[in-house]
């Protein structure tokens, strides 16, 4: 299923689990390698990822020089926002679109996050969901100008207020187009403790006609954060990708691989034989016990031919195999067709 296909037909009354849908980050870590980028297209298919995601900028549009670094200046020592995109900024849009041709021949889905109008408006012809980074949910203009492609929109909202999450989708909801909000983190790396992955119910339930996602920051060790986050509901999962987490510097350090992305699968794989079937009824290998612990209605004493049963003689024991205890109405009044012997099972063939 394409990305548009599960936001336009999501149906926010359902309730049952369904298979999430993975983004896998690729950010800028293509380095401005169009065989490196190719390779994260390669393995983010290998690893089951229904889509990769890169990010769309130039340095001198989306920060000043003066900006200074928010994310783990052990891990990428680069101080300076403009130093930094100045670095990774080097693919535009001929770029964009051998990469869009390529994931189509691998089959697997291309996205881009835009940081800018122009990049915006050549990526509206290559894919059919935009993504709205967190560090633009004050941005209204430039969401109102990607909103007005008319296409599904996915907004993270790391680092705000309900208040300014609220603003955003005031701007969203006048182009009535279909909306996924992701709980998102906005620290790199996000520590554990630090996922609050329970923000995802309230966002459920402070923005119900929303569907629920996750981008996720956390390393990604077991990647317990994605599951845990699915189970909460999320069901669009984004996590930063690279082909190799031991490189230093920019998105590698806290991203996940290919193998990281095949270990989220089984663990799904294994999550969903847990839940199995997701309508409540009795299964067969329950058979046994619906028939031997559960109770029948039993003489506690002897009850003679022609006696009237009344509630002093009866009890309810183990099997099931007579009159069940919920018809204990039905059977108090009847009278007895023969002596029954205390301890028998009753059956309504002992009964008038």
């Amino acid at each position: 299923m394409k990305l548009i296909d599960l936001i336009s037909t999501y149906n926010y009354s359902e309730k049952a689990f369904q298979r999430p849908y993975i983004i896998a980050e690729a950010g800028v870590n293509h380095e401005g390698s169009m065989d490196l980028a190719k390779r994260l297209i390669d393995e983010a298919k290998e690893g089951g990822a229904q889509a990769i995601k890169f990010q769309t900028y130039k340095a001198n549009t989306i920060a000043s020089k003066n900006s200074p670094s928010y994310w783990d200046t052990t891990k990428e020592r680069t101080k300076s926002q403009f130093e930094l995109f100045k670095k990774y900024d080097k693919f535009w849009k001929s770029e964009y679109e051998k990469l869009k041709h390529y994931c189509d021949e691998v089959e697997i889905e291309f996205l881009s996050t835009p940081f800018d109008t122009q990049s915006a408006e050549f990526l509206n012809d290559l894919m059919d969901v935009f993504k709205i980074s967190s560090s633009d949910i004050t941005n209204l203009p430039f969401i109102e100008h990607m909103c007005s492609f008319g296409k599904p929109i996915i907004l993270s909202t790391g680092a705000s207020y309900v208040w300014e999450i609220q603003q955003a989708l005031e701007t969203i909801n006048k182009y009535n187009v279909p909306l996924c909000l992701m709980h998102c983190v906005l620290n790199y790396p996000t520590l554990d403790k630090n996922a609050n992955l329970g923000m995802i119910k309230d966002l459920i339930g402070k923005f119900s006609g929303t569907i629920p996602g996750y981008s996720d920051h956390t390393l990604p060790r077991d990647m317990e954060a994605l599951k845990i986050a699915h189970l909460l509901g999320a069901v669009v999962l984004e996590k930063h990708f690279t082909h190799d987490k031991t490189l230093p510097g920019n998105d590698h350090y806290h991203a996940m691989d290919k193998e990281d992305l095949k270990l989220f699968f089984r663990k799904m794989e294994e999550v969903y034989d847990f839940i199995g079937s997701q309508q409540k009824a009795p299964l067969e290998t329950e058979e046994i016990s619906r028939n031997n612990a559960r109770r029948s209605l039993v003489a506690s004493k002897k009850i003679e031919k022609g006696e009237i049963v009344d509630q002093s003689h009866l009890t309810w024991k183990r099997p099931a195999h007579g009159i069940s205890p919920k018809d204990i109405g039905q059977v108090v009044g009847r009278k007895a067709l023969g002596d029954i012997d205390e301890d028998s099972i009753l059956q309504w063939n002992m009964l008038s």
